[in-house]
């Protein structure tokens, strides 16, 4: 209980910087549209093997061809760069606005530019990970499945703080990882509740907003407009995606708070100190 009111004051002092500084909602929205690109960059050669190998992926999907396989990695390569870049340059920003600055979109950006070459050593990490956990997903049975996914979630926690580590310092994509996962004994409560609680305060938002927009649009329907029809469905698509850039920039504040404390003590201008000394007091 002490974890989730400690998570549950992080995750309001994360959403009232986001408040603050809605520009870094702009992160998630550039990340966004950047994979959009990615993934219309990478579908006509997809299509293009699978219509030409398509009795290969229907029934000898255990041989895929090397050629798609390379395909697909270089395609998680690429959109793990995209995200993971522009997640780095959030959690710059953040830091920024935790040290008591205004952080521009800019700032951000430039941050990350500097660190690009860790961004992409970690990218071709986490893309080999994915890769071979998504391999051995689709070869084994329920059980093995299940196990994979035990391994990734466990990956998942420890990497999570490897973007603000990137962000704040000078390191190298394996090193970045190491420095993640030895600060996983300090905030594993946190990372787990906190980003839970994120997700599920997301899809409560989320789903209320589609119940609603529902309904208007039963509504809008029933007066046989077409134009209040097209109003209501564009306001609950932009709903859905604020939302959505709302849950992501909101994710990268919980990160960089969460690293700021566990390295200085505090986690910034906006939080609690109190609150979170004993979430992170060392154990004797």
């Amino acid at each position: 209980m002490g974890k989730f009111a400690r998570s549950w004051a992080l995750m309001k002092a994360s959403a009232n910087i986001l408040r603050q500084d809605k520009e870094l909602m702009l992160f998630p929205l550039l990340a966004g549209l950047a994979s959009l690109v990615v993934i219309a960059t990478f579908a006509w050669p997809v299509i293009a093997l699978v219509s030409h190998n398509q009795a290969e992926f229907e029934g000898q999907r255990q041989h895929v061809s090397p050629m798609f396989m390379l395909v697909s990695f270089l395609f998680y390569f690429v959109q793990y760069t995209v995200v993971i870049f522009f997640n780095v340059a959030l959690a710059s920003a953040a830091l920024i606005r935790l040290d008591g600055g205004n952080p521009t979109l800019g700032d951000g950006i430039r941050t990350a530019m500097g660190k690009l070459p860790n961004i992409l050593g970690y990218a071709l990490i986490a893309a080999t990970v994915g890769m071979i956990l998504r391999a051995l997903q689709e070869r084994l049975g329920f059980v093995g499945r299940l196990v994979v996914g035990l391994i990734g979630f466990g990956w998942t926690v420890a990497t999570f703080l490897v973007v603000p580590v990137l962000a704040a310092q000078d390191v190298g994509p394996v090193d970045a990882v190491k420095r993640s996962a030895g600060a996983l004994k300090q905030t594993w409560g946190e990372n787990l509740i906190g980003n839970a609680g994120i997700g599920l305060a997301g899809g409560i938002l989320t789903f209320c907003l589609i119940f609603v927009s529902g309904i208007l649009f039963f509504a809008a329907a029933s007066t046989q407009s077409v134009a209040l029809m097209v109003a209501v469905g564009v306001i609950a698509l932009v709903g859905l995606v604020a939302l959505s850039l709302f849950q992501a920039a909101m994710h990268g504040v919980y990160s960089a708070a969460l690293y700021r404390y566990t390295q200085e003590g505090d986690p910034g201008q906006g939080f609690d100190r109190a609150l979170l000394e004993s979430a992170f007091r060392p154990k004797n």
